[in-house]
C-alpha cells in the first residue's frame, strides 16, 4: 500500500507533468538498454545521427564505445562531461536548437551492477543518455524521506556505481511538500543536487520567474495519461481526488520540475550551471544555486537593456566568486553570439582577497592572472590580447587596487582597444570607494564602455550611497 500512495501522491503525477513539459514516455516494456550505463543505444543513435548530419553509422557506434570507455574513469564524470557540452566536432547535445534533441522520461529503471542495483523512481534521457534523475516519497512522512536521504547519501559511495555517478548530472529528489523554513535540517520540500563521490549536497530552490504554464505545458490527452497508468498497472487511481489534486503545475514536484528541466532551464543548466571544483577532499561537481541562476539571468537583462552597471548584494556566504565564475562562462558566450571578445576582471581591495579569489577560480579551472600595482594593470588594460594562455582556456584577471586605490590617475580612453569588452566584478570594493578621487571613480571615465558589476555582500547606505553613482541600481538581491 505504502509504494501505491507515492505513486498516486506524487510519482505518475510528475510524470504527466514532465510530459506536458515536452518529455516523451516510454514504456520499459520490450525495450533495450546498455546495462552497464543506461544508455538507449536506438534513441541515442538516431538522435546522434539527426544532430550531426552526415555522420556515419561507424562512427555513432565508435563514439558510444568511447562513452563508455569515459564513464569508466574515477573523475566524477568530468571527462564525459567535457564531451557532452562540447560545441565542435561531434555533438552529443544540440545547444543550438536545443528543441533538436530527444526527450524521454522512464520509471523504474534499474541501475545494476553485479549484484547490486538501486532503481530511481524517474530518469530522464536526453538522446538516449540518463542525465537526471528524480527521486519521490509521500508527504508527511519524515522517516521514510530520512531513510531515503541516507540511501542517497550511500548510493554513490558505492564504487559499482561509480559510471551511474558519471554519467548522472543532477538530481531532484521531493515529497511533494513545502519547505519548513524553521527545519534545521532541509526534510521536507523539493530539492536539487549535483552527483558526488561522497554526500550529495541538497539545494533549496525558489522560482523567482513568473512562468508562463500556458506556453510551457502542452496539453495532454486522455490516452497518453491512460497508457501510462496501464503500463504502471495504476488504471484504478484515476478517479482517485488526491491524484487529481497532484497533477497541478503548482505542487512543489511539479514546480521544481518546470524550474529546472523545461527546455531553455535545462538548456541553461547543462550549458552554464555545473561545474567541476578541485578542492582539498577531491573534486566535487557544482551546481548554480538559485541566486546565482537568477542574478545571472538578471544580467543578462540588464545587459540586452543596455544598461552596463549594476550590484549584486548577495548574502555573505554565498559565493560571490562562484556567482562571477559562472557569468564568465555566461558572458564569454553572450557576447560571442555578438561577435564581440570579452575580457574580465575580478577587483579586490585586500591581499588576501586577491589569494582567496585567485585559488577559488584556479580551482573551477579558469587561467588566473593577477595584478597587484597600478603599472601592471596599465600594461594589462593596453594589451589587445583578451586571452595570455595558449590553451585557449577561459580566463581572469583578479586586480588588488589597494596599493592605487586613491590614486585618481587612470589610464586614458586611447589605451584601451574597442574590440574588447572589458567587464569588471568589483567585490565589496565600495569600501576603497571615494568619489572625491580615487582610481574606482576614474575607472568608469576612462572606459565608458566597460560592464562594471558590483558584488556586495551588505546592502549599502548613508555614505556608501554615493556607490550606487558609481555601480548604478541593483540587478539582484537575495
Amino acid at each position: 500500500m505504502m509504494k501505491f500512495n507515492e505513486d498516486t501522491r506524487v510519482k505518475i503525477p510528475t510524470i504527466l507533468h514532465l510530459m506536458k513539459l515536452g518529455y516523451q514516455y516510454l514504456s520499459l516494456k520490450g525495450q533495450s538498454w546498455d546495462l552497464d550505463t543506461n544508455i538507449f543505444p536506438e534513441l541515442f543513435s538516431s538522435a546522434i545521427t539527426r544532430i550531426n548530419p552526415g555522420i556515419k553509422a561507424d562512427d555513432v557506434s565508435r563514439l558510444l564505445e568511447d562513452l563508455k570507455l569515459l564513464l569508466d574513469n574515477e573523475d566524477l564524470g568530468r571527462a564525459f562531461f567535457a564531451k557532452l557540452t562540447e560545441r565542435s566536432n561531434t555533438k552529443l547535445i544540440d545547444f543550438e536548437n536545443f528543441n533538436n534533441n530527444s526527450f524521454h522520461v522512464v520509471t523504474e529503471l534499474t541501475c545494476q551492477n553485479g549484484d547490486e542495483e538501486f532503481r530511481p523512481d524517474i530518469t530522464l534521457l536526453i538522446n538516449g543518455m540518463p542525465l537526471v534523475f528524480i527521486e519521490v516519497k509521500k508527504p508527511n512522512n519524515r522517516e521514510g524521506i530520512l531513510a531515503e536521504r541516507d540511501r542517497i547519501n550511500k548510493r554513490f559511495q558505492n564504487p559499482k556505481f561509480k559510471r551511474f555517478a558519471n554519467i548522472t548530472q543532477f538530481m531532484i529528489f521531493s515529497n511533494n511538500m513545502e519547505y519548513d523554513d524553521f527545519d534545521p535540517e532541509p526534510i521536507q520540500g523539493a530539492f536539487y543536487a549535483s552527483s558526488s563521490y561522497s554526500k550529495p549536497v541538497f539545494n533549496y530552490f525558489r522560482e523567482e520567474e513568473v512562468l508562463n504554464f500556458t506556453s510551457l505545458l502542452k496539453p495532454l490527452t486522455d490516452d497518453e495519461e491512460l497508457k501510462v497508468l496501464k503500463d504502471n498497472n495504476l488504471e484504478v487511481i484515476r478517479s482517485n481526488p488526491e491524484f487529481t489534486i497532484n497533477k497541478d503545475p503548482n505542487r512543489p514536484t511539479n514546480r521544481i520540475c518546470t524550474s529546472l528541466v523545461s527546455r531553455e532551464r535545462l538548456a541553461f543548466i547543462m550549458r552554464y550551471a555545473l561545474t567541476y571544483v578541485s578542492e582539498t577532499v577531491g573534486l566535487q561537481k557544482h551546481i548554480m544555486r538559485y541566486p546565482q541562476l537568477f542574478a545571472t539571468k538578471a544580467i543578462e537583462r540588464k545587459l540586452d537593456d543596455g544598461i552596463k552597471k549594476g550590484i549584486i548584494w548577495h548574502t555573505q556566504g554565498s559565493g560571490k566568486t562562484a556567482l562571477a565564475f559562472y557569468n564568465v562562462r555566461f558572458l564569454t558566450d553572450y557576447f560571442q553570439r555578438q561577435q564581440v571578445i570579452p575580457k574580465f576582471y575580478f577587483i579586490v581591495d585586500r591581499l588576501d582577497l586577491l589569494q582567496q579569489a585567485q585559488q577559488e577560480f584556479t580551482a573551477r579551472g579558469l587561467t588566473v592572472h593577477t595584478v597587484n600595482s597600478r603599472e601592471d594593470f596599465t600594461r594589462d588594460i593596453k594589451t589587445t590580447q583578451v586571452i595570455h594562455n595558449h590553451s585557449g582556456k577561459p580566463e581572469i584577471t583578479v586586480v588588488n587596487i589597494q596599493k592605487f586605490k586613491d590614486d585618481p590617475d587612470v589610464i586614458s580612453t586611447n589605451d584601451y582597444d574597442v574590440a574588447i569588452q572589458r567587464v569588471y566584478f568589483l567585490d565589496e570594493v565600495h569600501r576603497s570607494y571615494n568619489p572625491k578621487g580615487s582610481f574606482l571613480a576614474n575607472l568608469s571615465q576612462s572606459d565608458a564602455n566597460a560592464i562594471k558589476i558590483g558584488l556586495t555582500g551588505t546592502p549599502l547606505l548613508g555614505e556608501e550611497y554615493n556607490s550606487r553613482a558609481l555601480f548604478g541600481d541593483y540587478i539582484h538581491k537575495y
